[in-house]
C-alpha cells in the first residue's frame, strides 16, 4: 500500500512539474500538455485522500499557474471541488479557492470578496484572497482598497494593491494620506505611484508642488519615471548622475572619512538599522533580509574597496542573473525585477515590493534587459557620514549584533 502511494505520487508530481515547465516545448504543444497534464492531474486527485499530499499538489498546479488568468477548468473539477470542500481540511479549502478563481468560478470569487470584506476574518486570509483576486485583475477587488487602507494592518497590502490593477482614484487617495502615512507606507506610495504613467503624471505634479519632498524619491524610483516620463521628469527632478562617472573620485571621497579611527568610533547596531532601510529589502545578511541581490553573509565584507565599489557604483559589473529587467504589461504596468523563474507561458520576477511577481507572457508588451544592477547607485549620497560609516562597521561584523532601539 505504502509503495502504491508512492507510485502514485511519483506520477502526479510528474504531472505537476508538466504543467509548470510547459514541456520545453513550443507555444501550442506547451499548452496542450498543460491542459492534458492538468486533466490527468485532477481525476487522479479524486482518488487522494492524504491531505498533505494533496495539499503538495495542489500548491504545485498553483504555482503552475501562476500568473495566469481566465484558465478554462478541466472537465471534472466541479466535483473534486465538491469532494475537497468536504474534506474538512481548510488548507486545502484555501487551495482550491485559489485554482476555482484561476478557473473564472464565480462563486468562489464572491466567496473570497466576502472574506476580503469580513473585518473578523483573519489578516492572514483577508490578505491571501486579496491578492488572488487582484492577480485576476479582479475590478471589485480593486474598489475595495481603499477602505482597506483604513486597517492597519492591512494597509501595506492596499497600497500594494493599486499597482495590479489600474484605478482612476489611485493618485487622489493615495496622495492624500501621504502626510499621514508612516515612512514604510510612504516609501510604497511612491513606488506604486511610479508603477503606471497616469499615476506617474499624479506623482511628478506632487513632487513640483513639493507635497511629496524629492529626496523622498528613492533612484531606482527616480530612474523608473525617467523612463516613463522623460523630460518632463528630468525637468521637475533634475538630471540624475550618470552611473559610475565619478566612481574613483567618490570612492576616494569616502575611504578619507571611512577611516580605522572613525569605525573604531562607529556603532554597528546603529547600522544594523541603516542597512534594513538601505540594503534589506535586496539583500540577505544573517538570514534576514530580502532575497533579490546577493547573500552578503558570506561576501568579501572585511574588504572596504569592495564594499565601496559595491555601493558607490553597483552595475560596474553585474552578472547576468542580477540584471535588471523592465516589463511594460499590456495594460500599462511597468515593473522592474530580475527574473526568478521563466517558462514558456509566465515570467516571475524577484521585485523591491514583491518577492515573487508573476506575469503571463501574453501580458507581456515590452522586455528589456539592462546592463544595469537593480541596486541603485547613489545610496551613500543619500546618508550622512555618520549613518554611512555606522553602516560600514555593521557590514565588516562576523556575527549578528543588536538592533539599536
Amino acid at each position: 500500500m505504502r509503495s502504491t502511494l508512492r507510485g502514485r505520487c511519483s506520477l502526479l508530481l510528474c504531472v505537476v512539474g508538466t504543467i509548470t515547465m510547459g514541456c520545453n516545448s513550443t507555444s501550442v504543444r506547451a499548452a496542450e500538455d498543460g491542459k492534458s497534464s492538468m486533466q490527468m492531474l485532477v481525476s487522479t486527485l479524486s482518488n487522494v485522500d492524504d491531505p498533505s499530499v494533496l495539499n503538495a499538489l495542489l500548491r504545485g498546479m498553483l504555482k503552475g499557474l501562476e500568473g495566469r488568468r481566465d484558465v478554462v477548468a478541466p472537465g471534472n473539477w466541479t466535483p473534486l471541488v465538491a469532494k475537497l470542500d468536504a474534506s474538512g481540511d481548510g488548507r486545502t479549502r484555501e487551495l482550491v479557492s485559489q485554482l476555482s478563481q484561476i478557473f473564472g468560478d464565480e462563486a468562489a470569487i464572491q466567496r473570497a470578496l466576502a472574506i476580503v470584506r469580513d473585518a473578523n476574518a483573519s489578516v492572514e486570509d483577508r490578505i491571501r484572497e486579496l491578492t488572488s483576486l487582484l492577480s485576476q485583475q479582479n475590478r471589485e477587488a480593486s474598489d475595495l482598497l481603499e477602505s482597506l487602507l483604513d486597517v492597519p494592518a492591512l494597509q501595506l497590502s492596499a497600497v500594494r494593491g493599486y499597482a495590479a490593477i489600474e484605478n482612476t482614484s489611485a493618485p487622489s487617495v493615495l496622495l492624500k494620506r501621504y502626510p499621514h502615512l508612516s515612512d514604510e507606507l510612504r516609501r510604497a506610495v511612491v513606488e506604486t505611484l511610479s508603477a503606471r504613467k497616469q499615476y506617474a503624471d499624479a506623482l511628478l505634479a506632487s513632487i513640483q508642488n513639493e507635497t511629496i519632498r524629492r529626496e523622498d524619491i528613492p533612484t531606482h524610483v527616480a530612474r523608473s519615471l525617467e523612463a516613463l516620463l522623460g523630460e518632463r521628469f528630468v525637468d521637475v527632478f533634475g538630471e540624475l548622475p550618470k552611473l559610475g562617472a565619478d566612481r574613483e573620485q567618490q570612492i576616494a571621497k569616502w575611504k578619507t572619512q571611512i577611516t580605522a579611527a572613525a569605525l573604531a568610533k562607529a556603532d554597528a547596531s546603529r547600522g544594523r538599522a541603516v542597512f534594513q532601510k538601505t540594503c534589506g529589502a535586496c539583500h540577505l545578511l544573517y538570514g534576514e533580509g530580502g532575497n533579490i541581490g546577493p547573500d552578503l553573509t558570506g561576501s568579501n565584507r572585511a574588504n572596504l574597496d569592495y564594499l565601496l565599489l559595491n555601493s558607490v557604483d553597483p552595475s560596474y559589473d553585474v552578472p547576468a542573473a542580477y540584471r535588471m529587467v523592465t516589463i511594460l504589461t499590456t495594460d500599462g504596468r511597468v515593473v522592474n525585477g530580475v527574473v526568478a523563474e521563466e517558462d514558456d507561458t509566465r515570467v516571475v520576477l524577484k521585485t523591491v515590493e514583491n518577492p515573487r511577481l508573476a506575469i503571463a507572457k501574453s501580458d507581456v508588451e515590452r522586455r528589456v534587459v539592462s546592463t544595469k544592477s537593480m541596486m541603485p547607485d547613489g545610496q551613500l549620497d543619500a546618508l550622512k557620514p555618520a549613518q554611512v560609516i555606522d553602516l560600514v562597521k555593521y557590514l565588516k561584523t562576523t556575527e549578528q549584533v543588536e538592533l539599536v532601539k
